[in-house]
């Protein structure tokens, strides 16, 4: 009987992303401005991103957010949700209405 490695494809998403190199624990850290500052390091040293660095970073952000649904920490979440506005401020990229 074969068994599977990971249960989930999208925590080997995270991990094993082709795009960007994340910092491991990147998305458990407390700080949104560091995480900001991480994704978009990671985004603009990536050769093998498909999109800007601003996209990649985001979209890597949203990703995770929303595989992680109810089992994200609420106050994680809220991190993580300033940490977009600080990724927005780090592309200097004005918030779309």
């Amino acid at each position: 009987m074969k068994v599977k490695k990971n249960k989930y494809w999208s925590g080997r998403v995270t991990r094993d992303s082709n795009a960007l190199d994340l910092e491991e624990g990147i998305f458990t850290w407390k700080n949104p401005r560091r995480i900001a500052l991480s994704l978009k390091m990671s985004a603009e040293m990536s050769m093998r991103r498909k999109a800007k660095p601003f996209q990649s970073a985001m979209s890597m952000l949203n990703f995770y957010i929303n595989r992680a649904g109810k089992n994200l920490n609420p106050k994680q979440k809220i991190i993580l949700n300033k940490a977009k506005e600080e990724l927005r401020k780090a592309f200097n990229k004005e918030r779309e209405t």
